[in-house]
């Protein structure tokens, strides 16, 4: 998968941490399947169906960090940055924990 090579996706649930600087022309972006493949994200989200989307203010390492307790795809989505992971799994959707 571009930079990162042969990732395996299980099923269940992934979670994408993204800035989105642009606004909502990078959201819309994200749900076409038609796009020029450009950041990581685009490898798999015209593979997979993408359910819905969140715009929070908080900046995207720190949402990142709290997914601490999901596993996380390493390296993806956070080469200009020192996180572990933009991208973590779940087998069930679980969201609860963003409100505290």
């Amino acid at each position: 998968m571009g930079s990162l090579g042969f990732i395996f996706f299980r099923k269940g649930y992934y979670y994408y941490i993204g800035s989105a600087k642009s606004g909502m022309h990078r959201i819309k972006r994200h749900f076409s399947s038609r796009k020029r493949k450009r950041w990581h994200i685009d490898y798999i989200s015209t593979r997979m169906k993408i359910i819905g989307a969140i715009i929070f203010k908080e900046p995207e390492c720190d949402l990142a960090k709290k997914f601490k307790n999901f596993e996380g795809i390493e390296r993806f989505g956070c080469t200009d940055c020192k996180c572990r992971s933009h991208l973590f799994y779940s087998p069930t959707i679980n969201l609860e924990f963003l409100s505290t």
